[in-house]
C-alpha cells in the first residue's frame, strides 16, 4: 500500500514529494482521488517545486475544491434561508461547518452532502419548511423511511429538486441504537454562532463528532480524509479539555483511538498517553491504507469486516438480522 502511505507522508509533511518519481507520483494522486483528497493534496503543495504534470494536477485540484466550497457555501445559506422563520438553531457539520468557520480542516475539502443539527423536538417543522422550499425524499421506499425515522440519528435524506444538492438533518450525531449516546442538548447549546446565523459545533465538540463518524459510525470509508480533518481539528484547538468532554458524550475511547490514529499517520500533536498503537488500532489503520496505487479498494477481506463491524454497532443483533434479512429479500425481489 505504498500509494497511500505515500498520500499521508506527503499531507503530512510536503517535502517529502521532493524524492519521487513519475510511478510514485501517479500512485499518490491516484490514492488522493480516491480517498477524497485532492484538493487538501493540492492545498499542501502549493509552492513546493512538483513536475509539470503535476502542476497542472494540483491547480485542476484546487479549482475542482474551490467549486466545491462555493457549492456548500451556498447551499447552507439556502438551508439557513428556508429555516429561518422556524427560529431553531441550525448546526452545520462537517465540511461545510469547516470551511464556513475558515478552519484549517476546511482547506481544499471535499464536501458533498450539507449537514446540518437540529433539535429533535424540531424535527417535523424543519422538515415540513425544507419539502416547503423545494427538498424532496431520496428514499420513498416505505421501509427505509420507517427505518430511518425510527432508528437513525437523522431523517431520510433529502435532495433538492433543481440543485441536485443533498441535505443530511441530523438530531443527534450517532444512531440511537449505537453503544455511546452523545448528549445531543448540550452539542446544540455548545455550539458557536457564525457571522451568517448558522451556527456550528465548538471546538473540543467538532473533534468528538469526527471521532464518532470515522470510529462509532460506518464502515471507515473516507478514513484518512476524516483523520485528517481530526488532526487539523486537534491542531487548531489542542486536547487541554477535550477528554473530559469526549467523556461528557461517551466517546472518551474513540477520541483516544482517533488521537492515536492521527498521531501515527500524520504526527498530530497528541497527550502522550494516545501515541502507543494498540494491536486494534494498527487494524484500523490497515483498513485506513487499503487503496493501491490505481485508486482500487484492496484488502477485502478487511473492508468486508468493517462493513459488519459498523452493523454491529448500529444495531442489536436482532435488529441487524431482521435488518440485513429485509435487504437481502429486497435485493433478491
Amino acid at each position: 500500500m505504498n500509494a497511500a502511505r505515500d498520500l499521508v507522508a506527503v499531507l503530512a509533511d510536503p517535502a517529502q514529494a521532493a524524492a519521487f518519481d513519475d510511478p510514485r507520483w501517479t500512485g499518490m494522486l491516484c490514492a488522493a482521488v480516491a480517498e477524497r483528497l485532492a484538493g487538501t493534496l493540492a492545498e499542501r503543495l502549493a509552492g513546493v517545486a512538483v513536475p509539470d504534470t503535476v502542476a497542472a494536477w494540483r491547480d485542476n485540484a484546487a479549482v475542482q475544491a474551490a467549486q466545491e466550497r462555493r457549492s456548500a457555501l451556498w447551499e447552507a445559506e439556502m438551508a439557513r434561508r428556508a429555516l429561518a422563520p422556524l427560529g431553531v438553531p441550525v448546526v452545520l457539520l462537517k465540511g461545510t461547518a469547516y470551511v464556513a468557520g475558515g478552519l484549517a480542516a476546511g482547506r481544499g475539502r471535499s464536501i458533498g452532502d450539507l449537514d446540518i443539527l437540529v433539535p429533535r423536538a424540531k424535527l417535523d417543522a424543519v422538515e415540513a419548511a425544507l419539502l416547503a422550499a423545494g427538498w424532496e425524499w431520496v428514499k420513498p421506499d416505505p421501509y427505509d423511511d420507517a427505518y430511518y425515522r425510527q432508528w437513525m440519528h437523522e431523517l431520510p435524506p433529502l435532495i433538492h429538486a433543481s440543485r441536485d444538492r443533498m441535505i443530511d438533518v441530523h438530531h443527534t450525531i450517532l444512531p440511537p441504537t449505537a453503544r455511546p449516546t452523545p448528549d445531543a442538548d448540550l452539542l446544540i447549546a455548545d455550539s458557536v454562532p457564525l457571522p451568517d446565523g448558522l451556527r456550528m459545533l465548538c471546538a473540543d465538540d467538532r473533534i468528538v463528532h469526527a471521532a464518532a463518524h470515522l470510529l462509532a459510525d460506518g464502515d471507515m470509508a473516507g478514513g484518512l480524509r476524516n483523520l485528517w480533518d481530526i488532526h487539523c481539528l486537534i491542531g487548531e484547538a489542542g486536547t487541554d479539555k477535550l477528554a473530559a468532554r469526549a467523556a461528557r458524550h461517551g466517546l472518551g475511547p474513540a477520541v483516544a483511538r482517533a488521537g492515536r490514529l492521527a498521531h501515527a499517520l500524520y504526527g498530530t500533536d497528541v497527550p502522550v498517553t494516545w501515541r502507543r498503537l494498540t494491536v486494534a488500532d494498527r487494524l484500523f489503520r490497515r483498513r485506513m491504507l487499503a487503496v493501491d496505487g490505481w485508486g482500487r479498494d484492496v484488502r477485502r477481506g478487511t473492508r468486508f469486516a468493517f462493513y459488519v463491524r459498523s452493523h454491529w454497532l448500529r444495531m442489536p443483533p436482532l435488529m441487524l438480522a431482521r435488518h440485513l434479512w429485509v435487504k437481502w429479500r429486497r435485493g433478491k425481489q
